[in-house]
């Protein structure tokens, strides 16, 4: 890697630090008993609602339309990915300082598999809480599921839900980029080399 390269991949990885600081994911709620919304922060080791209330009544809401309450202490993926967030960081850092290609190479294409399973597993855990309902709930309409959507908003009875990254997760898409800057940089490097090695 040249110099540029590894100041790149170096400054993605020191960006990571700050997604331990700000909120990944947000999803909000908005209904006529809620004009303000209430909104639930999804962050690396936690989830905590936009006020001191906001989770408590999200549950609430969630109690007589059947939906699981919501315990980010059984939430196992908050235990997991500090870890993971802190592999990424090593692993860029270290690669930064051997300046090997490959090491680019290999961390990007990492950040894009965890990302994408990180997404999967998020899909899955919204799918579970909107369609395994309690069959008792005080509130049951059949055939209806109140699965927010994954990115994007959506209409929930009366209520309109909408589902984003937030700072943290904007900061770690950033990161990803400046990786895959790097790639491509290395890539035309590669290629100008080649071509001017190419016997005449």
């Amino acid at each position: 890697m040249n110099i540029f390269s590894r100041g790149l991949l170096a400054l993605a990885s020191l960006l990571l630090v700050l997604t331990y600081f700000f909120p990944l994911w947000k999803i909000q709620l908005i209904a006529p008993q809620y004009p303000e919304g209430l909104r639930m922060y999804i962050w690396v080791n936690k989830i905590t609602g936009g006020t001191e209330f906001d989770l408590y009544n999200i549950n609430l809401l969630n109690h007589y339309i059947g939906m699981k309450h919501i315990d980010p202490n059984a939430v196992p993926e908050l235990k997991i990915l500090p870890f993971v967030i802190g592999f990424l960081i090593l692993f860029g850092f270290i690669s930064a300082l051997l300046g090997k290609r490959v090491l680019l190479y290999a961390w990007v294409l990492s950040f894009i598999a965890l990302g994408i399973l990180g997404l999967a597993d998020f899909y899955k855990w919204e799918y579970d809480y909107g369609h395994n309902l309690d069959p008792n709930a005080p509130i049951k309409i059949p055939g209806l599921a109140y699965q927010p959507p994954l990115i994007g908003t959506k209409q929930l009875l009366n209520m309109t839900a909408s589902s984003f990254p937030d700072l943290g997760g904007y900061i770690a898409i950033t990161s990803l980029l400046l990786g895959i800057f790097a790639v491509v940089l290395e890539l035309k490097l590669s290629r100008k080399v080649k071509m001017e090695v190419k016997p005449a």
